[in-house]
């Protein structure tokens, strides 16, 4: 599994860059949900190591994370899960929306 740290705009625009899928998370640092949305996605990691995620943690990175609003044209949720495909999102979930079993759903 790759883990990139999106701590600018360069690092979102290297991450919509890639020609194979990846997944974007928005993740609160103060936030039970989220919290709880991280151990999902820790957990699908786990098991598709090959899988490449981008998180941005909304408190140490808000300018980020309002790019990444801006640049993908959803408003800003966390904890906020993306499935990108060259520069596109081709799902988008939220809260308890974020699910293993759906994240499997869009490796199909």
């Amino acid at each position: 599994m790759t883990q990139i740290a999106l701590e600018s705009t360069a690092d979102v625009e290297a991450l919509l860059a890639r020609p194979e899928p990846a997944w974007l998370f928005k993740h609160s640092s103060s936030c039970g949900v989220s919290a709880a949305a991280q151990d999902v996605i820790d957990a699908f990691l786990a098991a598709h190591p090959q899988e490449t995620i981008g998180r941005v943690i909304v408190q140490s990175h808000r300018p980020v994370s309002n790019a990444i609003a801006e640049r993908l044209q959803r408003t800003h949720q966390s904890p906020q899960l993306f499935r990108l495909h060259k520069g596109a999102v081709v799902w988008s979930t939220s809260h308890w929306g974020i699910t293993q079993a759906d994240m499997e759903r869009q490796l199909a």
